[in-house]
Parts: structure tokens; sequence; C-alpha cells
């Protein structure tokens, strides 16, 4: 099987894409990109071709854009490029110049490929747009060796994968001396990357130093890597398929939140079940331990999320994962004629009846009309507030209420008050003030239920 055959059957395999479909190829100008070009042509599928011009090389930089730009001559397809300042990008980041390219490669490439679907919904031609990257064997091998030194999950393992969203890796089977192979076989030009020679960019080092230094004791390095690769995604599937019965097991969604038994999940002693459950949140697998610490803690400690608006709270015998929400400082105004009131929690519905027969829902506040005067406020709680509970004759705090009725930390922050004259007469859906309660003396009830 030669390499044309090699790529169309891969691509068949993995369900890549179809003949129908449209091609962003993302072009440096070297070998592998320029193949890649070549393969697209000979299998006849409908591409266009991206280039990045990141100036980093001077005149280096510009040959290569120059030299993309007769590629589209040769095939007669459009070319786009684009050319970023990446050492500015890199120092406004505080990243590295290998980060900030790969940035702003990837930005761009989703801009082109909205652009391109764009277009199909104006001239409802019926194909899908996929990126295709040049990423190959080779490539491969590095990236699971870099990840396995760096350190990394089952995942990292895994290598690079054949696709990913729109992005699609078609040469991922293919070693970079077929590549060679072929560019020389069909009288392929192309340009070569000086940097690629150094060994400073850890890529590089791996390319040039690592890799020959082990295969002078194994030969086979890159076959046995390729194939460790292939066995860890079979067992990744096995892991997976593992994992989300437990997390489903163990995982109660409630609203925004999930709950999850603590000492269940302790009873696995598995730290690598903890971070799966707790990794879509944004948590890294060093906050595997203070969850584990948290287990032990008191009611209300809680540990945030470094990348997303995630906190896990320890309520009683639950974990709590929860969105990380700010007191808000929202005040809504009641009116004398507002029949209903929406806020967060759900929408308000206020009525006056004379109807004097006691509600014992915790939704439905009956309050004296005489005790208010309008407007009325709905607001959020604040430190400081109290409120004299339904049956009491002395004030409590709302925080001390809170402790008493065993609320979460997030059922806390998402509690609401109504106030009449700067005091509470209903802390909503839970207590009225019993300073406001209906009385047998009671002409005019105003009845507040809470629908969420």
């Amino acid at each position: 099987m030669n390499l044309l055959q090699q790529f169309q059957h891969f691509i068949k395999e993995q369900h890549l894409f179809s003949p129908k479909d449209k091609l962003l190829l993302a072009v440096s100008g070297g070998a592998d990109s320029v193949v890649l070009c070549e393969l697209c042509k000979q299998a006849g599928y409908d591409f266009i071709i991206a280039h990045c011009n990141f100036q980093l090389r001077g005149e280096e930089s510009e040959r290569d854009e120059r030299f993309v730009n007769t590629l589209g001559d040769k095939y007669n397809v459009e070319i786009k490029v684009k050319r970023f300042d990446t050492t500015q990008y890199a120092t406004e980041n505080k990243i590295s110049i290998q980060e900030a390219a790969r940035a702003l490669r990837y930005e761009w490439f989703e801009e082109l490929v909205k652009e391109e679907l764009a277009k199909d919904s104006i001239h409802h031609s019926p194909f899908t747009v996929h990126l295709l990257t040049a990423h190959h064997k080779d490539d491969n091998i590095e990236t699971l060796l870099m990840n396995f030194f760096r350190g990394t999950g089952l995942h990292g393992l895994t290598g690079i994968p054949v696709l990913y969203g729109h992005i699609k890796r078609p040469l991922l089977a293919v070693s970079k001396e077929e590549i060679l192979q072929f560019a020389r076989e069909n009288k392929l030009d192309f340009v070569e990357d000086s940097s690629n020679q150094s060994s400073k960019y850890t890529r590089n080092y791996f390319r040039n130093e690592i890799i020959p230094a082990i295969s002078n004791v194994y030969p086979q390095v890159k076959e046995n890597l390729q194939d460790n690769i292939e066995r860890f995604k079979e067992i990744e599937k096995l892991y997976q398929l593992t994992v989300g019965n437990l997390k489903q097991k163990l995982c109660k969604q409630k609203g925004a939140e999930l709950h999850i038994p603590v000492r269940q999940l302790m009873g696995f002693n598995n730290r690598a079940l903890i971070y799966e459950i707790i990794r879509d949140y944004g948590f890294n697998e060093k906050q595997v331990d203070e969850l584990i610490k948290l287990a032990a803690s008191e009611s209300g400690r809680y540990i945030e999320s470094p990348v997303l608006q995630y906190r896990i709270i320890k309520h009683r015998h639950w974990f709590i994962i929860s969105p990380a929400q700010s007191i808000s400082a929202a005040h809504i105004v009641i009116e004398k004629t507002d029949r209903s009131v929406g806020f967060e929690k759900g929408i308000l519905r206020l009525e006056m009846t004379s109807n004097q027969h006691p509600v014992t829902d915790n939704e439905v506040a009956c309050i004296d009309a005489k005790e208010i005067s309008f407007p009325l406020l709905l607001r959020q709680w604040k430190t400081g507030d109290y409120f004299y509970p339904l049956g009491m004759k002395k004030k409590k705090k709302l925080s001390r209420f809170f402790i008493d009725q065993k609320l979460s930390k997030t059922e806390k922050e998402n509690t609401w008050v109504i106030e009449s004259n700067k005091k509470i007469i209903w802390v909503v859906g839970l207590r009225v003030d019993d300073r406001f309660k209906v009385t047998a003396k009671t002409k005019q009830v105003l009845r507040v239920s809470l629908k969420t």
C-alpha cells in the first residue's frame, strides 16, 4: 500500500471527513505540510491553505510566506496568511514563545473555520469544514515522551488525538521517513525551518538528542512507543467506562450543584477517581490532597478552582461542587401595585387578602398588612442582618439562624430577604418575622408566595 492509499484508508477508518467536505490545511511550508497538500490534491479533496507568519526568524519567515503563496498557484487554491507579533504577545501574556505561537495559531484557525461555516450557511452548501494539521507518527512519539517526563495522567500517555472537534490529523499513522520518501518520489519542493536543528526547544531536544540516544540501546524504540500509545488508548477506554459508572453512582446533580457523599468517595481510597470527578470543574491534580483534607474538616470549609468559577464545599456529610457566586448587591423595590416580582431564585407572587387561615408552607408568607409600609425591599441577606423568627420574642442573627437550619454555604449565599422600613419581614422561603405575623386582630393579609 503506497502512502496515498494509506492516507485514504486512515481517513476512512477513522471517519475523519468525506470527499464533499471543505478542508482548511495548516501549512508551514515544511515537508510535512507540503506532503499533506499533495496528498489532498491527489485524493481529490477541496481545500484551502492557511499560513502563519510568526515573524520570529527574520528573512527566513518571509521566505516561508513567499513559498506558501506559490503553493496557491501550484494547486489553484485560496491562500490565507496571517502575520503575528508573537514576541509581543508572549511578553504581554507572560508565556513562552512556543505557547504564544500555539495560542495565536489555533485562535486564528478557529476564526477561519467559523468564516467558512458562515459561507456554508449563506449558500446552503452541504459541507462541513475541517482543520487539518500535518502531525505525524514521530510527533506523536515525542509528545508521549514529553508528557511522561513532565508528569501526566493516563490520557497524556495516549499521545496526540487523531481528531479533536473540527481538528483532524490524517498523517498520524505516517512516519517522518515515509513523508520524506513521498516528497522525493513526487519531486516536491519545501522549506526547512532552521530552528528545528536547535535543541534548546524541548521538542527538538527529544527529537535530536533523547530518542537517538535511546535508539542506540533499543533500535525499535519508535515502533515500541507507537505500540504503547495504541495500548494506552485501549486501556483509557476501559478506564473511562469504569470511571463513568462510578461517577454516575456517586454524584447527584441538584440544579447547578453536584453533590457527592464524602464517606463513599473517601471509601474508594483512590486519588484518580477524585481527580476525574473534580477535573471538569477546573480543579487540578494537586488539589486532590486539599479535597482529602477537606473531608476531615468541619462543615462550611471549601476549596476554590484556580481556573473556573467553582468551589467544593464540605457540607455535613457531602461535598458540594457549586458555581462560585459573589454576594450580589442587587436591590429590588416592590411597590404596592406589584403582583409579581422576578429575581434570581424565581418569582414572587403578591396578593392582598382577608384570609387569615394559618399557612405552614415555608414558600408562602402571610404578613399583617397593617404592620408594613410600601415600598418593600427585596435583597440578598448580608452579614449583621437579624430578625425575630416566627414564634420567638428574641431577635436572632441570620448567620446563627442558618446554622440552626443546617444550610449549606451556597444555600446561605442564595438567601434573600424582604424588608419594610429596614426591618426584615420574611427570610424568603424560610421563616416569617414574628413581629409581622397574622393574628386574630389582623384585618388584611399580604400573601407572598415563592415560585421557583
